[in-house]
């Protein structure tokens, strides 16, 4: 059951995740997160009241702080969806257990055995592999997902030191509330230094508020709703397996990510993309095997 929940979930994400591409052409990311935020925290409620979990976490500050983490992950992550395939934003992405790793050394101090400093040395290998398909775009842009799976790890290693007795429904609240708080603060901004905007998805970052937006809200709305039923089958994933089993299935996304993007947006992978993206599961599978 749980090894088929996450099937189901990765499978949900990998999903809804191509439609930002579309969603990217008409409004920001910031719109976005805004308008998908109302809409997940309403069915987050209802999986509390449901009896799910409490909205109500024990110490806010450490929910707070995971939070702001994770949707500052999650934001670099949406965004560089505009302007690249899906395989290399999740690649860059999935490069979260690797700093996760890393961090473990450094701050925490631990010590790692050989295989876990190879699955460092062949994740930053595919880094450097999916990163060299650059087909034009700037190096910031292509930087944005490994910042995004940066920025995870650190959300990941806040929900193990300091969030551990508190409800998984209390964090996803705090992730979608903190993604809408950020997402109109940052329009606001926008409206106020009103910048030049692109066309296209090339605005994805800069756009303000725009609206009416009849073409794209329903796959906002398609986006929040299986966004939620999707991670609430990775909840009851990790809840009922092994985490070091579990976590490996997290993986199939790389193959139905990709292969959602072709058959819905007619996305190509390159060798090399695939190459790179092989290297980091491989990272992420060693890690996952080797780490008690």
């Amino acid at each position: 059951m749980a090894a088929l929940s996450m099937l189901i979930a990765m499978l949900l994400l990998g999903f809804v995740d191509n439609y930002v591409a579309r969603i990217a052409t008409e409004v920001s990311v910031w719109q976005f997160l805004a308008v998908r935020s109302v809409m997940a925290l309403g069915l987050v409620a209802g999986l509390s009241f449901a009896g799910m979990g409490t909205l109500r976490p024990k110490r806010w500050w450490a929910v707070g702080l995971r939070s702001l983490l994770i949707a500052i992950g999650m934001m670099c992550y949406f965004g560089s969806l505009a302007f690249m395939p899906i395989a290399q934003s999740l690649a860059g992405l999935f490069t979260s257990p690797i700093f996760v790793l890393l961090m473990t050394v450094l701050v925490l101090r631990q010590k790692i055995g050989p295989w876990r400093v190879i699955a460092v040395v062949v994740g930053f290998t595919g880094i450097l592999v999916v990163l060299g398909v650059q087909e034009g775009l700037p190096g910031a842009i292509m930087l944005l997902p490994v910042a995004g799976g940066f920025f995870y790890a650190m959300g990941s290693l806040a929900t193990r030191l300091l969030c551990a007795e508190e409800s998984t429904i209390s964090m996803l609240a705090g992730i979608m509330g903190l993604q809408g708080l950020i997402g109109t603060s940052v329009m606001i901004g926008l409206a106020v230094i009103a910048p030049a905007v692109p066309e296209g998805a090339a605005g994805f970052l800069l756009r303000g508020w725009i609206w009416p937006i009849p073409s794209i809200f329903p796959l906002i709305v398609l986006q929040a709703v299986v966004s939620v039923v999707g991670v609430f089958f990775l909840i009851r994933a990790y809840q009922w397996g092994e985490a070091s089993q579990v976590s490996v299935l997290e993986y199939t996304i790389m193959i139905f990510g990709p292969f959602f993007g072709w058959l819905l947006m007619g996305q190509a992978v390159t060798p090399s993309m695939i190459a790179g993206i092989v290297l980091i599961m491989i990272a992420g599978l060693i890690i996952a095997v080797r780490s008690r």
